[in-house]
């Protein structure tokens, strides 16, 4: 019997409409545009704006164009799996929410939490239902809508950050295409320096936690750079070298958006050239989980069937990790 493996068919991407400038931010707080483009390459961001509008509002968007463009039927739809810092909720799942904005009655669904390298560990596990035979259809999506736990006070923080969300399809092929490896990590060490204190069991939402901003993304800049810049360069060229794949067989980095110093770390230690980059950072800044599928969703109609794709991401947690995919189409 043929191995099954686990191929993206399709790809889709929302982004909000309302875009910050960073001389927008220099305008509410101690900042400036080069001093936000020369630390981490960002220009602008999207913000979601809207009464009751959350990271489910976004994925959902994206799910239907996935669904539309892919000539997918709702109810043909196994699994969704959605890659979420930022649910509508604790409970229930975005995932579930999404599922039924969409109508998809015969999927089952749910989050999973692991900061920026969400998505990379969404892919790994979707896949998995796929190669095992298990199911055909999987949605894999990445969205956040950082903008709900940012402070505006902390310039730190609130110039890296943006909204947006994109979803993958996984399908079954007997071909030498689609997801071939992953290498994933975690050190739980690493909570203090990037986390969100309050609004967990630990730390219940009380008058005081919101008195004291502890509902916000804290980030110990210079150690989470330091963590990301070696951790999701060697992962990277970790994959490249149990894939016996040299810089010239890959065709295309898309590496989390983090910042444009940590993209090209990991791609000088990858030995690939810049033209080779997926860097959109400068439009929509950090989207954490919808990253990769947004990098994916804009270069789609540059893509080849066969090109090697290493997906690179790096969180807090810390979580890092990276995929090595051999693209399943022509555009």
């Amino acid at each position: 019997m043929p191995k099954i493996n686990a191929a993206i068919t399709a790809v889709s991407g929302y982004v909000p409409e309302d875009i910050v400038t960073n001389n927008d931010l220099a305008k509410i707080v101690d900042t400036n545009d080069e001093w936000i483009t020369t630390r981490t390459g960002i220009k602008e961001r999207r913000i979601l704006k809207g009464e009751g509008l959350g990271s489910s509002y976004m994925a959902t968007k994206a799910v239907k164009q996935l669904l539309e463009k892919s000539g997918t039927k709702p109810e043909e739809v196994d699994l969704l799996i959605c890659a979420t810092t930022t649910p509508d909720h604790v409970f229930p799942a975005t995932g579930n929410i999404i599922s039924d904005n969409c109508g998809l009655i015969n999927a089952f669904s749910y989050d999973i939490s692991a900061a920026c390298s969400g998505f990379l560990y969404s892919l790994t596990t979707g896949s998995q239902f796929i190669e095992t035979g298990k199911y055909k259809k999987v949605i894999v999506v990445g969205v956040d809508k950082m903008s709900s736990i940012l402070n505006y006070e902390d310039r730190a923080t609130c110039i890296i950050f943006g909204d947006g969300g994109g979803a993958v399809l996984l399908e079954p092929t007997t071909e030498d295409v689609g997801i071939v490896d992953s290498v994933l990590k975690s050190d739980g060490s690493g909570k203090q320096y990037l986390y969100q204190q309050s609004g967990g069991s630990v730390s219940p939402a009380s008058e005081e936690t919101v008195k004291n901003r502890e509902h916000f993304v804290y980030q110990e800049g210079k150690t989470v750079f330091k963590f990301a810049v070696t951790n999701m360069a060697d992962v990277a060229y970790e994959i490249m070298q149990r894939n016996k794949l040299t810089a010239d067989d890959v065709a295309w980095l898309v590496p989390h958006q983090a910042n444009k110093r940590i993209i090209d770390a990991t791609r000088q230690r990858m030995g690939v050239a810049e033209d080779k980059v997926m860097i959109n950072i400068q439009k929509y800044g950090n989207t954490t989980n919808g990253t990769l599928p947004l990098c994916l969703w804009e270069w789609e109609k540059k893509l080849k069937k066969g090109d090697n794709i290493i997906l690179a991401a790096f969180g807090g947690g810390f979580t890092w990790g990276a995929t090595y995919i051999k693209w399943a189409y022509d555009s």
